[in-house]
Order: structure tokens, then sequence, then C-alpha cells
């Protein structure tokens, strides 16, 4: 069995008479941390669903774990992958513990009750966001960026070995970003979990991504790690030249990057 957890081949996927994606083909290993970045409308949030068999491919093929996404059952796939979307859609009645175990649905029995293991998975999830006091709280009490985090510690609750994430860093300030994205590299690192995100902000997904692949009008233009894809001439085309790219002082090689501004020309 090879180290390949996703492997998208020759993928083309179009809404109607508006194609999204052009013979995209790429890969994620084992453990490894790939970005998606791009404008908007670029194809980003499709190909994570598509890579997730929410949606279907009009050609290509799409294998997690050396198996093709359609001979997956729901129970299997539920356990090996956990999914963090952009909008979330959460009981607003339910508390955050009752939300969080929800994302142990994969691993319960016929009847559907919790044993020790699931309830320690979901506190476990709840300390690594840092969300042990709101447990009891309810999820229509919670502001945006609190909820951000209960989804991702029902994802976690999962343990799953690949994680999607859809801008999982929208609603959060700075400091949970950090410790969000620090968190997700350290699962990746220390538990070989597989990250295949979308990450609007080129300084978060250079610092804590692996690879980047830049897609525009849905091809991939550009991959390889941050230094190799923020030192081409192609992402300032992309982003119209309306971003300066520079070396960070302390990480040469995860380059920062600044928005140009009208008034400064």
């Amino acid at each position: 069995m090879s180290d390949t957890i996703i492997d998208l081949a020759h993928i083309h996927f179009s809404y109607g008479q508006t194609i999204i994606l052009k013979d995209v083909s790429l890969s994620v290993s084992e453990g490894e941390i790939v970005s998606l970045i791009g404008p908007n409308g670029a194809g980003k949030s499709t190909l994570i669903l598509l890579s997730m068999g929410l949606i279907s491919p009009l050609q290509g093929s799409i294998e997690i774990d050396d198996k093709p996404i359609d001979t997956w059952s729901s129970r299997d796939f539920g356990q090996f992958c956990a999914f963090v979307p952009q909008n979330p859609n959460l009981p607003l009645s339910f508390t955050v513990w009752e939300s969080v175990l929800l994302g142990r649905t994969p691993y319960l029995g016929f009847l559907g009750i919790a044993k020790k293991e699931d309830k320690e998975k979901v506190s476990q999830a709840l300390s690594w966001v840092e969300i042990e006091d709101l447990k009891h709280r309810k999820i229509s009490e919670l502001s945006g960026g609190e909820r951000q985090r209960v989804v991702l510690a029902r994802a976690l609750a999962q343990d799953p070995r690949c994680l999607f994430l859809d801008e999982p860093t929208n609603s959060l300030d700075v400091h949970h970003q950090v410790k969000l994205l620090s968190f997700i590299r350290k699962c990746a690192k220390e538990r070989q979990v597989t990250v295949f995100i979308v990450l609007h902000d080129l300084n978060l997904a250079s610092s804590f991504s692996d690879r980047l692949i830049l897609l525009h009008k849905g091809e991939i233009v550009l991959q390889g790690t941050p230094g190799e894809v923020m030192g081409k001439e192609e992402i300032l085309s992309v982003y119209k030249e309306s971003i300066t790219i520079f070396p960070r002082p302390d990480e040469k090689t995860r380059p920062a990057i600044l928005p140009v501004l009208e008034y400064d020309k």
C-alpha cells in the first residue's frame, strides 16, 4: 500500500454550463498538510467537496487510501475522514458537548449509546480547541468563532486519519487562528493525519503548509513548497499584482505576504 491518502486524476467538473475545474490531478500523502490557495471562484471549495465524494466529477477518478471514493461505506468513511466546512450547520438547541459527541456517530452501535471511549474522545477534543469551559452552553449562545471551534472539535472527536477543512479560520481571532493551525500541524506530524485545507489567508497558508496548490480559473497554476510557490511570478499574476512577497527574517523558506495598497502607488 502506498502512502498516498488522497489521489485525484484528471478531474473535470461544472455547474450547468459553467466550468469549475479542468483536468485537475493531485495527490496528498500521509501526514502531509496541503493548502489550496487562489482567488475567489478558483474552484477550491469544489475540489474539497469532490475529494470527499459529496459531489461527483463529470470525468476523472478519486481515491482515498487507494480505494475509489464510491466504494466507501458511510460508516467507514466517517471513521477515516472528517470535514470542517466553511459554513457549519449546528443544532442551535444542542449543548457544545452534545454537538461534539456527534463526531462519534460513525463509532456508535445500533442503539447509539456513547461508551466510555466516546466520552473520552469528546473531552479530549474539547480540550484541544480550548472550549472545555463551554461544554454545557447551548450553540445558540455562542459567538461565530466559538461555533467554529465546536465544529473543529466535532471533527477531531472522529479521530480521523484524513482531515478536510474549508476555510476553518473564518470567524477566529489571530490567537485562535494560530492555535488551531498549530494544533492541526501537530496532528499531522505526530499522528500522521493527512490534511487537505482551503485557506484564503496566504500568510497562514505559507506558515503552516508543507505544500501549496495554487488554483486559478479551475486549473492548477503552481504547486510546491511555500518558498517555491511564493517565489514564482505566476502568483503575482493570479492576484493581479495586489500583493508583495518577501522573505521572513525568522523563516526564509516561508515567505510573508503584504497587500499592495492603491494609495501607496
